[in-house]
């Protein structure tokens, strides 16, 4: 199996980082594994113009279609994002803005390979789970509408927010890994 691990973080060293590649080698005794940084790559805005409901393209030329290469690539995506402000990072929802060619909602739409699965891993610096419920739910619903099986072992972290924390919580992260 190939599975894709997504730091939805723009800071490409810090705690989400860290769990990043504590997936990665932990899956990488079983899985072929790619891990990839938001950050790594040029998204523009979405434009609005709605050209992709009718052409199942979008009409600006950036990395999109690079990180939507490593989604084709996978049979299973990982996405490890923290809270920003009791959601996903501003950088990764505009790639998700971005995929709406891909996008069940309208005909014509692109389409990913069937048999995907989607897992999601959310952390915070504060003690409450409901911001990581509000990662789950925006990532799961995007992966809905990309039909990418959202499965339900999934995995949040509180109390999270330097790259100390994380040697803490190792052994959640290799259970979670062991699900898959």
């Amino acid at each position: 199996m190939k599975v894709l691990v997504m730091n939805c973080s723009p800071v490409r060293n810090g705690a989400t980082a860290e769990i990043v590649n504590i997936i990665s080698q932990c899956l990488k005794e079983r899985y072929d594994v790619r891990s990839i940084c938001i950050d790594d790559f040029h998204i523009g805005f979405c434009k609005g113009c709605r050209t992709c409901h009718n052409t199942a393209k979008c009409v600006q030329h950036d990395d999109v279609d690079k990180i939507i290469e490593n989604y084709e690539w996978a049979d299973a995506i990982i996405s490890v994002s923290p809270s920003y402000w009791a959601d996903i990072p501003g950088q990764f929802k505009v790639f998700i803005d971005r995929c709406t060619p891909w996008c069940n909602t309208h005909e014509p739409h692109a389409t990913l390979s069937t048999g995907k699965k989607g897992y999601v891993v959310a952390l915070r610096t504060g003690t409450s789970m409901r911001e990581c419920q509000r990662i789950f739910e925006s990532i799961e619903h995007f992966y809905g509408h990309l039909e990418v099986e959202c499965c339900e072992d999934r995995l949040g972290l509180c109390s999270v927010e330097y790259k100390d924390a994380v040697e803490q919580r190792k052994g959640e992260i290799i259970e979670f890994c062991n699900k898959i």
